[in-house]
């Protein structure tokens, strides 16, 4: 918005809860509430761990690539266009903020193989509306998207 105010992103009705549990922290496991995930969790050894087991930042890359190509084939699809052998791969970098914690930020690659550049970018510019992680995370950490 050109106005200055925030466009509110919240979800007007719940209709689907993931639900999930850790167990241990970032050396545990991590349970999804209907079994469909029963994951170890290690550190990765760039944060002193022994890296035998995934992590948050993955699950978070896993996560938010699978959204916003699902956004890109729905706003795709709402344009004419197919989108078939199009991809997302969604890179999490974690470190130390400035408040003596820690920050993300994220980087999407794009493939639309197929298309016009100027249209992909239109429909990559769309989807980034549309995409739920982006709505969530926009503001709170820096994402950069690369269209190649």
């Amino acid at each position: 918005m050109t106005d200055g105010t925030a466009t509110d992103t919240r979800p007007r009705k719940i209709t689907y809860v993931a639900e999930a549990t850790s167990h241990g922290g970032r050396e545990g496991y991590v349970t999804s509430q209907d079994g469909q995930i029963e994951l170890k969790v290690a550190m990765p050894p760039e944060l002193g761990g022994d890296g035998n087991g995934t992590n948050p930042e993955q699950l978070f890359a896993a996560g938010y690539s699978a959204c916003f190509h699902n956004a890109l084939i729905l706003v795709g699809n709402r344009s004419g266009y197919d989108l078939a052998g199009s991809t997302v791969a969604a890179k999490v970098g974690i470190g130390p903020n400035n408040r003596r914690g820690y920050g993300l930020a994220v980087a999407l690659s794009v493939s639309l193989p197929v298309l016009d550049p100027d249209i992909a970018a239109k429909l990559v510019d769309e989807a980034h509306e549309v995409c739920p992680y982006s709505n969530a995370t926009r503001g709170n950490i820096d994402v950069t998207i690369l269209l190649g």
